[in-house]
């Protein structure tokens, strides 16, 4: 992104327009609260006024702060005390931050459909609530570490800027099998929304006939189809077309059997005449107008697959990645991964995570008291669920898939880390009964701990 702005020239336009204007503040941004916490710590505290380095109004004050302000008190402290590593991390992030002065407000109460965020050296975008989202990056994430041989990614009526961006990524893309890119164990079936209907209606069945051909081969194949609800799309206008009786929001009435007929392809064979065994998996993107998981691609969808991962634009806005929504997310298939499981890392890791999902369900249920009359009011044993919870979410869900080593983490050390934080939570629960306080549980020490876990390489 950084080399694409330099190309354009971007950054040197923002840095020649804010000293022309006299506007240093280009880089400002919201604090995270976990800084702001750190800074208020009675140690850090009384350093900053012993030392006289001015961020008094940093730890209390709900402004934007710039990058060089920010910069300036780290750089003050580090001699006298250690910087934690995540903030050190956050550290570097801002050093390739920069945001555009706002000179124009248009505001559209209608429904439109909004794709660019941002169009380079013309004009920035900023969407509302659940406008702007994008599954890119999990794609990419499924088409490195997948235990895939080969890749097949369906662009089913995708906009052709989208297309061309993953025809430059995916050669620059490592790939951890091999150390060549991606590329090469990839097929790419680009089926753009400015062509014909009939190519948009035909290209999932494309490419999971190519991919059966592979499958066919002995090989693991891994399809990847954004997405089904432009395919859907143009289902419904050859309906049309053909002047067909329509069903439910003008979708043919065989819609659920055709979507059926295409995830039921997907499955593991043993190869004709060979003592092989090939397998085809079958991975869809859903995109519901405005967010409706009632509207019929979707509804058919989940009849016949037995996963869902649920993409949630308030996890994305709060800069929690992947955005995947645990409360709403399922998998049918946790029975069947049982034995395996036990066998391979042992019956633990299964207790922890239905512990885990039961924390964060009862967090969800005391988030409303907590908004209504404070964390203070809550009791010790609900305090604890709430910090549990916190790092359940931040320091295991969360990954940073531009991070070498958080971009991949093995069944094995899943395990670890998640028993790591459930002893945490067990230990906790033990204090807490016999009178313990939650500040002397859940100390800055132990959280630090646990949130870099997931930066020990393995």
């Amino acid at each position: 992104l950084l080399d694409y702005a330099n190309e354009v020239g971007k950054i040197d336009l923002l840095k020649e327009r804010a000293d022309r204007k006299g506007w240093p503040a280009f880089d400002s941004f919201p604090l995270p609260s976990y800084i702001r916490e750190y800074l208020k710590k009675p140690e850090i505290s009384e350093l900053i006024r012993e030392k006289g380095i001015k961020a008094e109004t940093l730890a209390y004050s709900k402004d934007s702060v710039t990058t060089l302000k920010l910069k300036k008190v780290f750089d003050n402290l580090s001699p006298y005390v250690g910087i934690p590593s995540r903030i050190k991390k956050f550290l570097e992030l801002t050093e390739h931050l920069f945001f555009d002065e706002v000179t124009k407000v248009k505001v559209k109460n209608s429904p439109q459909l909004v794709y660019d965020l941002e169009i380079p050296r013309t004009h920035n975008f900023v969407g509302g609530q659940g406008i702007v989202f994008s599954n890119t990056i999990i794609q990419h994430q499924l088409c490195r570490w997948s235990d895939a041989d080969i890749i097949i990614m369906v662009a089913a009526g995708e906009r052709g800027n989208e297309v061309a961006e993953l025809l430059n990524e995916l050669p620059e893309l490592e790939d951890p099998k091999t150390g060549n890119p991606l590329m090469e164990r990839t097929v790419l079936i680009a089926n753009t929304s400015n062509m014909p209907v009939a190519a948009r209606e035909a290209s999932v069945y494309t490419g999971i006939t190519i991919a059966e051909y592979f499958r066919d081969m002995g090989l693991d194949v891994a399809l990847m189809a954004d997405s089904t609800s432009r395919w859907a799309e143009a289902l419904r206008e050859m309906s049309a077309r053909l002047e067909e009786m329509p069903g439910e929001e003008g979708y043919p009435a065989y819609l659920g059997s055709r979507i059926a007929a295409f995830y039921e392809r997907a499955g593991q064979v043993k190869c004709k005449g060979k003592n092989e065994e090939g397998s085809l998996t079958v991975i869809g993107a859903v995109s519901p107008p405005g967010g409706d998981l009632s509207e019929p691609v979707t509804q058919n969808t989940l009849r016949t697959t037995k996963v869902f991962w649920s993409l949630e634009d308030e996890l994305a806005n709060a800069r929690h990645f992947p955005a995947i929504d645990w409360l709403n997310s399922y998998s049918l298939y946790t029975e069947d991964l049982d034995d395996y499981l036990d066998e391979e890392i042992g019956r633990s890791f299964r207790e922890d995570r239905v512990e885990a999902m039961r924390i964060l369900s009862k967090e969800a249920e005391l988030e409303e008291i907590v908004r209504l009359v404070g964390f203070e009011a809550l009791s010790e044993d609900d305090k604890l669920i709430m910090e549990t919870a916190k790092v359940i979410r931040e320091d295991f869900l969360m990954q940073n898939a531009f991070d070498e080593v958080d971009t991949y983490t093995s069944l094995e050390k899943q395990s670890n880390m998640l028993g790591e934080i459930m002893s945490f939570y067990r230990k906790g629960k033990k204090q807490v009964e016999d009178g313990t306080e939650i500040k002397e549980v859940a100390t800055e020490e132990e959280k630090e701990r646990l949130s870099n876990l997931k930066f020990e390489e393995e």
